[in-house]
C-alpha cells in the first residue's frame, strides 16, 4: 500500500513537467525611449513564414491588433515598418514505455523502450522599425506558434497575437 500511496505524488510531477515542455512562451520588448503615440500609420516590409500560406494567416492577425489599437495600414511609408519572420526546426524528445506491471510505478525491473521522437517547434518574430530612422522599435516573440498543423495552429496564433499586443502600444516612461 505505500509503494501506490507514493506514486500520484511523481505522477502529478512528471505532468506538470511535460506540459511545461510544450508551453508556448511570448515575449515583448520595446525602445524605452520611444513615444508610441506619434505612430499612426504602418507598412508591411517583409513577411516570411517556411510556409506561405502563413505570410497572410501573420498579416491578418496583426493587422486586427493594430487596427483595434487605431492604427492604419497604408500600403507604403507608414510611419512604422513592420517585419515578420517564422522559423521552425525540429526539436528531439525522449519517449519511454514501460511493460507489464512491474515497471517503474510498481517498484519491480520491467522492461523499458526508450526512442527518440522529433517534432516541429516554430517560433514567430514581429519586429516595428521607425520608417524614418530605421530604428527598431519593438519586438514581439512567440515559440510554437508557426509548427505546420495549420488546423491547431491557426487559432493558437491569433490567440498568441493577441496577448502579443495586449500591452501595445506601450506606455511612455
Amino acid at each position: 500500500m505505500k509503494i501506490l500511496s507514493r506514486c500520484p505524488v511523481p505522477l502529478a510531477l512528471l505532468a506538470i513537467l511535460s506540459l511545461s515542455c510544450f508551453a508556448r512562451e511570448i515575449r515583448t520588448d520595446y525602445d524605452h525611449h520611444v513615444n508610441f503615440s506619434a505612430y499612426k500609420t504602418y507598412s508591411w516590409a517583409k513577411v516570411d513564414t517556411p510556409d506561405p500560406l502563413w505570410d497572410d494567416r501573420v498579416k491578418e492577425a496583426v493587422d486586427k491588433q493594430l487596427t483595434a489599437k487605431g492604427w492604419r495600414q497604408v500600403a507604403t511609408d507608414g510611419d512604422v515598418s513592420i517585419v515578420a519572420v517564422g522559423t521552425t526546426h525540429e526539436k528531439p524528445t525522449l519517449r519511454t514505455f514501460y511493460d507489464g506491471f512491474d515497471g517503474w510505478m510498481w517498484g519491480g525491473f520491467g522492461d523499458a523502450t526508450t526512442y527518440v521522437e522529433n517534432y516541429t517547434v516554430g517560433t514567430l518574430v514581429i519586429d516595428m522599425f521607425d520608417s524614418s530612422t530605421k530604428k527598431l522599435i519593438w519586438r514581439g516573440s512567440v515559440s510554437d506558434a508557426v509548427a505546420g498543423k495549420p488546423d491547431k495552429d491557426e487559432k493558437k496564433l491569433e490567440k498568441d497575437v493577441a496577448k502579443m499586443f495586449e500591452h501595445f502600444p506601450p506606455k511612455a516612461t
